[in-house]
């Protein structure tokens, strides 16, 4: 009997015991339960308070209207993006840009009967007078000529008559024959090298070390200031933009960078936003001066604001931004300026020199953190060449990636390349030494002085095109007065042999960068738009539109314009490696 009285005992303390500990429980629960609905609230304040203060500072850039607008026009693309994927439209879509991919085609990818197709390794290596023959060939290819090329009448083909002749906008910087000479000597004897490895090719480190310290004296930097040779403006751009991303989350903590710049910056910047994770904010320019607005670019500056950028001068309408006002701005937002120099280049540095007007843009504008200069422009030096200072050694460092524990041993890089050619270092560091600061400002001179030609005659010859802003470089862009359609006009150039860039600029408008080729030319140029102009006014409208006319008013015509434009760059560009 006694072990029943101890079981019920037992479980009579058992059940006060439960009973004791019931009470707790339900505090716990709800500490839990509240810890819980605590962290998402938490979580969910803290998503709206990163939205809503993103929301805050793009409205504070664009203001209401231009956000909604903005809106507007994301969504029309994406409705109509969704209705061209039906089969009818995406048919018609098809068609019509089978049509123009068949003329570009036509124009880039001639017949050529006379050259052999080369789609994989020869089963034995050619010999060195076949290759010479053939390399003769394609230096003698040219695109869009009267007929068509074969075995009997390609030597008479002049493919580099089309640069040579001067009427080309930008694209080939030409010193002369004597510096082409010269560069390919200095490139022939550098040709196995690779600054990768200074202690084997030891004066490829020299030369480069002398080539940024030429190129930061004639910027007026400071004598602790640095610099990089990269492969070309764009690159220059993108490790500027780098940098400034790094320093900005090193020193100032931004994990959500942004950048402001005048929509005349170049689209390398644009392409760093899209690399890097980089906010852009386009900041319209003056419609009359054609330089950023600068209330705009103070109202675009916030907390997580790494850069601001100017151009010196711009590549649509070759004007220099206000540098001053924009370093002082930087400066009071303790943020970076860079200013883009690419086209400018060894221009503008010789503009006082030369006795021509110039706006301040160096480093000597306190201010300034950073310049891009392409010295493969009006540098004369080979194709692939360019250089980015920066005011200071301690600021290039964010630029650098270096891997200390990699299993090949430690990686270190000052740019994107690993390898690069030391070649193209000599034939730069060639060039530089062969001009030196005389050649230089005689160039400038004639250049500019060509510049300046074109644009006097525009103003006062051609009374239905308007120079935009007041250039003082080597870019003339203009525009329609209101009687003609100035595709239509550049569409007329181009029958005439003239390669002009046309600007999807407000208004639009059509651009000339002089060069050394051009100078000679000035009055054909002059001759040929003022006959363009007078034959475009003769024309009557709807008639079939030439190419340059087709594709920018495409991209204006509708808010899915831009898309088909882009897919029609796309398709060129896959056009490019069809053999």
């Amino acid at each position: 009997m006694s072990r029943p009285a101890a079981a019920s005992g037992s479980g009579a303390v058992s059940g006060k015991r439960s009973s004791a500990q019931a009470p707790g429980m339900v505090p716990l629960l709800l500490s839990q339960l509240a810890t819980v609905q605590s962290a998402k609230s938490i979580i969910f304040y803290y998503v709206l308070y990163r939205y809503a203060g993103r929301l805050f500072r793009h409205l504070r850039v664009y203001g209401v209207t231009t956000s909604l607008y903005k809106l507007y026009t994301s969504f029309s693309r994406t409705i109509l993006t969704i209705i061209l994927r039906t089969p009818a439209a995406r048919r018609r879509v098809e068609r019509d840009l089978g049509k123009a991919m068949k003329d570009v085609e036509s124009k880039l990818i001639p017949p050529t009967p006379h050259l052999a197709l080369n789609k994989e390794l020869p089963s034995y290596g050619k010999s060195s007078d076949w290759l010479m023959q053939e390399l003769r060939k394609l230096q003698q290819l040219e695109v869009g000529g009267p007929e068509p090329i074969g075995f009997d009448n390609w030597e008479s083909r002049n493919g580099e008559g089309v640069w040579r002749s001067g009427k080309i906008s930008g694209a080939v910087y030409h010193g002369g024959q004597e510096m082409s000479d010269l560069l390919a000597d200095a490139i022939k004897m550098f040709m196995l090298t690779n600054p990768l490895h200074p202690d084997v090719f030891p004066g490829v480190r020299k030369m480069e070390a002398e080539v940024i310290s030429m190129v930061l004296r004639m910027f007026n930097a400071p004598d602790d200031a640095a610099g990089s040779t990269t492969s070309g403006g764009t690159e220059s751009i993108l490790m500027a933009c780098r940098t400034m991303r790094e320093w900005g989350r090193t020193v100032k903590g931004i994990t959500e960078p942004e950048m402001i710049l005048p929509a005349s910056a170049h689209a390398a910047f644009f392409k760093a936003g899209d690399y890097f994770g980089i906010k852009v904010h386009q900041i319209p320019v003056d419609p009359v001066t054609r330089k950023v607005l600068l209330p705009k670019v103070k109202r675009a500056i916030n907390k997580n604001t790494i850069l601001i950028v100017g151009s010196a001068p711009n590549f649509p309408d070759g004007i220099i931004d206000p540098i001053p006002a924009l370093a002082s701005m930087a400066k009071r937002a303790n943020v970076g300026l860079h200013v883009d120099c690419c086209l400018g280049s060894f221009l503008v540095p010789f503009l006082e020199r030369a006795g021509l007007p110039s706006e301040p843009f160096d480093f000597r504008v306190d201010g300034v953190t950073s310049i891009s200069c392409d010295t493969h422009k009006y540098g004369f030096a080979p194709k692939g060449s360019s250089v980015v200072m920066y005011r200071s050694a301690a600021l290039r460092r964010h630029q650098y990636y270096v891997q200390a524990d990699w299993a090949g041993g430690v990686y270190a890089s000052p740019a994107i390349a690993g390898s690069r050619p030391g070649s193209l270092i000599a034939g730069t560091w060639a060039a530089l030494m062969a001009m030196g600061e005389e050649g230089y400002t005689q160039s400038c001179k004639e250049i500019v002085g060509a510049a300046r030609t074109i644009e006097q005659r525009i103003r006062e010859e051609i009374k239905d095109l308007r120079i935009m802003g007041r250039p003082l470089v080597s870019v003339v862009a203009f525009h329609s007065a209101g009687k003609v359609s100035i595709y239509d006009v550049g569409d007329g150039m181009s029958k005439k042999g003239w390669h002009l860039n046309a600007l999807a600029t407000e208004p639009p408008g059509i651009h000339i960068a002089c060069t050394k080729l051009t100078v000679p030319v000035v009055d054909q140029f002059v001759s040929d738009l003022k006959a363009t102009v007078a034959e475009v006014k003769k024309t009557k409208k709807g008639g079939p539109q030439g190419n340059m006319a087709a594709l920018y008013g495409l991209g204006s015509s509708s808010a899915v314009g831009p898309s088909l434009v882009g897919e029609l760059s796309s398709r060129f560009l896959d056009t490019l490696t069809k053999v």
